[in-house]
């Protein structure tokens, strides 16, 4: 009788060839029989080529067809990219989920604020404690990232120990929460480690990142030097740069207005944990036209560009209670996420319109990533001192640097994963043993499709080249019956020769109708398919790009 070999596989569903939507499953067992881990399930956000979606969330079709045996959800850090996804998809995968305290209670928050969302158990872990999840032992080490209670886990198994980096950052004073645990992740490498997975966001960017402590003077010194109103726009989740905010304006004698359902969300689990002691109650938007404009900072949401958030709305002068002219201040406390570029532009050129002065992490220090920087990342990879590196969370520019740069650190074993690779960790050399199905699901309305769904691709097409729906009656003798209703959607008004799009598609129906043979026109499939072409045809001939034709013929 052959004996039974357990293995240690990783396999990423996402985050590995895009930053967002992060989702890793590590399974350990017998080839058939394995218990699995999964490690924050996140969104991304749609971009503009998806019309009318704005959600994206990790394909877990193959983990649903084993989800007995998925153990737990383990969460990392409270970021939507890392736990956004759970209450849509956790009705798939029913396991308990395990997170830090803040991050439930958003968790909390956003489950209620979903209609009908269902029970969800959720476990809370302390920073630093160690949780049994089936045959895996999860330590959650603290580090410092742009969120509070960030953990990287180390995820001990009979074949080795696993450290899952989630995002991070080394700073000593990160304002709120506790510093990277060096000390334990270096107790953690003495160990021994198998594997490391990592954050790969700022690979590309040499030396350290600056402290949250650094940003924090420097806001305060701006804040203190304003003379007009202080508008600062920052990631909602960023507690420790909200608290800076606060403070910074209690010591300039300023009142500080919260604006935003995300922050206001935010801002109500980060009291309850404690994050905002020693922080004065923040007021409400109808506060803001009672304050004088040199006594006021708002806080709002926004700073990438998203289309409705406060500071959009507030650019464009269409937010019902906040309003700026010439002398006051936008601060951008962020670093524009790629692919944001021309909408954050937009908002900048919009403000600057209205005379109000603009700054940016260009000009002055007010803005730290939560991600490490290359002389980071070395520290982690001398404290840890993998025998397998796999880089994680970036594009594929990010992943090849880091791999690279693991190479270099003399790593013996540096993997090139990608989502949907599964990857063997042990027994014997690591290596890509095959692949499990991935891609990506739309939230559609309240539905979950995937993205490469026909209803999806229709979507993109009508969205590109417009609808035309065309209604006749037909009798049996083969006569068109009353006068066809014709009803064009995104198609321009007016051809080139300037005659009206309309006339051509009724030119085109009823030539095409009279040249069929009276025998075919009693035949409504040959009518709608002979219309539905030629009118196709002729659209695409005097505009250039071919419209969707549904034609319905109605015998009488």
């Amino acid at each position: 009788m052959n004996e039974v070999t357990d293995e240690l596989v990783f396999v990423p569903l996402g985050g590995l060839g895009e930053i967002g939507m992060n989702m890793g499953l590590y399974g350990f067992g017998p080839a058939r029989k394995k218990k699995w881990l999964m490690i924050d399930c996140g969104i991304s956000f749609a971009g503009p080529e998806q019309s009318g979606i704005d959600i994206i969330v990790p394909d877990t079709s193959f983990i649903e067809k084993m989800k007995n045996d998925l153990v737990g959800i383990v969460i990392t850090h409270a970021h939507e990219d890392h736990i956004g996804a759970v209450v849509d998809l956790w009705p798939r995968l029913r396991a308990p989920v395990y997170a830090t305290r803040f991050a439930a209670g958003l968790l909390e928050l956003k489950k209620l604020n979903e209609y009908g969302a269902p029970p969800i158990p959720i476990h809370v872990v302390g920073q630093g404690k160690t949780v049994e999840i089936g045959p895996f032992s999860v330590e959650f080490v603290p580090v410092a990232h742009s969120i509070p209670e960030s953990c990287a886990l180390a995820i001990r198994t009979p074949l080795g120990t696993i450290v899952h980096s989630g995002d991070w950052k080394i700073d000593d004073t990160p304002g709120i929460g506790r510093p990277t645990d060096k000390a334990r992740l270096t107790e953690i490498g003495d160990e021994g480690v198998l594997a490391l997975v990592c954050d790969s966001t700022n690979i590309m960017r040499d030396g350290v990142s600056p402290s949250e402590e650094e940003v924090a003077a420097s806001l305060e010194e701006i804040i203190r030097q304003a003379t007009g109103r202080v508008v600062v726009t920052t990631f909602a989740s960023n507690v420790a740069r909200m608290k800076a905010v606060a403070m910074a304006a209690q010591a300039a004698g300023r009142k500080v207005v919260l604006v935003g359902r995300a922050m206001d969300r935010v801002s109500s689990v980060a009291r309850e944990c404690g994050f905002l002691d020693g922080v004065f109650p923040f007021l409400s938007a109808d506060a803001f036209a009672h304050i004088p404009r040199d006594q006021v900072v708002v806080l709002a949401t926004g700073s990438q560009g998203e289309p409705r958030a406060a500071i959009a709305r507030i650019s464009e002068d269409e937010h019902p209670a906040i309003s700026l002219a010439p002398g006051d201040l936008v601060i951008f406390s962020s670093r524009t996420i790629p692919g944001n570029e021309r909408e954050v532009g937009h908002i900048i050129n919009n403000l600057i319109r209205q005379g109000v002065e603009v700054l940016t992490d260009r000009s002055a220090l007010i803005h730290a990533s939560g991600h490490p920087r290359r002389g980071e990342v070395a520290q982690f990879y001398d404290w840890v001192r993998p025998t397998i590196a796999i880089p994680a969370h970036g594009e594929e520019i990010h992943l090849s640097e880091h791999y690279a740069f693991a190479r270099d650190r003399g790593v013996p074993h540096v993997m090139k994963a990608r989502n949907g690779d599964i990857v063997l960790l042990a027994p014997g050399e690591p290596s890509i043993i095959g692949q499990a199905p991935h891609g990506k699901m739309a939230k559609d309305g309240n539905l979950l499709v995937k993205l490469d769904d026909d209803a999806m691709r229709a979507r993109q097409a009508l969205a590109f080249s417009g609808v035309v729906t065309i209604a006749l009656a037909v009798s049996t003798k083969g006569d068109m019956v009353g006068v066809p209703d014709v009803v064009t959607n995104g198609l321009p008004s007016r051809i080139k020769d300037g005659s009206a799009m309309d006339a051509l598609v009724d030119t085109v129906l009823f030539q095409t109708f009279d040249n069929l043979p009276k025998q075919k026109r009693r035949d409504a499939d040959v009518v709608s398919t002979a219309i539905e072409k030629a009118v196709r045809g002729a659209v695409s001939q005097a505009w250039g790009k071919k419209p969707a034709v549904h034609v319905l013929v109605v015998e009488v």
